[in-house]
């Protein structure tokens, strides 16, 4: 594979295993060393073929090497072809359907292979939902972590939730769009109705959409329905903070147990040192949740 580009831009040798970053939505935002690779790449192996094709018409590049798929049920299978193209002297471009390879799609287990032959690995740097979604959410970014798809079943989310409670860094994940309501009030159960996040919305393309706020409001936004790629940014938890889900929880118990709901949040916030209308405003939030 052969690359023209600026003066100290390193030469792709052939043998390469290319990772590349595709664009979120707006052709514009290719690369010029994407669009070299896609057109003399001998493999392009990518998460969907039909996807590649149509960014290949977009950007005005014919992909002159074998197309192969690469999504997440043929990595596994894959991977040994694409060693042994790599072996023979061909360089392989992997591409996603948008963003960053690996970075919740495949590449991990044909990275590892490669490293293991001792075979060059590169990448193409470029578009990232993560990056860009944690840049545009107005939370801190000197420290976060990635955390993928959010578990379908609210059952597993709300454990999931339970487990970023104390995670004082700010957390980034990817949801669907006809979950992220209920997703959003799992969180509200488990994290309090106050944790401040954002939900970035069809990012990069015509009708991006950044909503920002506490959970509570980011949930009655979202009762309404929301449609495209969901990318949500959590605020880590604030150190000292009390946990709130915990004092909550406690309420629940003494009323369960028949105490009266007004009272026994008097008598908790108290004992935390915690404002009684906080604590109250998180025990309704809660129940609301729970209802729905």
């Amino acid at each position: 594979m052969r690359e023209a580009g600026l003066r100290g831009t390193p030469k792709i040798s052939a043998g390469t295993l290319v990772l590349a970053a595709t664009p979120l939505g707006n052709p514009l935002d290719a690369s010029q060393r994407l669009k070299d690779a896609l057109a003399s790449a001998e493999v392009v192996a990518a998460e969907d073929t039909r996807r590649a094709k149509d960014l290949a018409r977009a950007l005005g590049v014919r992909i002159e090497g074998r197309l192969v798929s690469f999504h997440d049920h043929a990595e596994e299978q894959r991977t040994e072809q694409l060693v042994a193209e790599l072996q023979d002297g061909r360089t392989v471009l992997v591409i996603s359907d948008a963003g960053t390879p690996l970075v919740n799609d495949p590449g991990f287990r044909l990275v590892r292979a490669t490293v293991a032959a001792d075979l060059p690995v590169t990448c193409l740097p470029g578009p990232s939902a993560v990056t860009t979604a944690l840049a545009l959410s107005g939370l801190a970014t000197d420290r976060f972590c990635f955390e993928g798809f959010a578990p379908r079943k609210s059952q597993a989310r709300r454990a999931w939730f339970a487990e970023l409670r104390a995670e004082p860094r700010t957390c980034v994940f990817f949801e669907a769009p006809h979950r992220l309501s209920e997703c959003l009030a799992d969180a509200v159960a488990e994290l309090g109705a106050g944790r401040l996040a954002a939900v970035c919305r069809e990012l990069t393309k015509t009708y991006e959409e950044v909503r920002r706020g506490t959970l509570e409001e980011l949930v009655a936004w979202a009762g309404d329905g929301v449609r495209g790629e969901i990318t949500v940014v959590l605020s880590g938890a604030e150190a000292g903070r009390a946990d709130m889900p915990g004092l909550v929880r406690k309420v629940e118990q003494f009323v369960a147990a028949g105490a009266r709901f007004s009272d026994t949040v008097s008598l908790i916030a108290a004992e935390a040192g915690v404002p009684k209308r906080e604590l109250y405003a998180e025990a309704v939030a809660a129940r609301k949740a729970e209802a729905d």
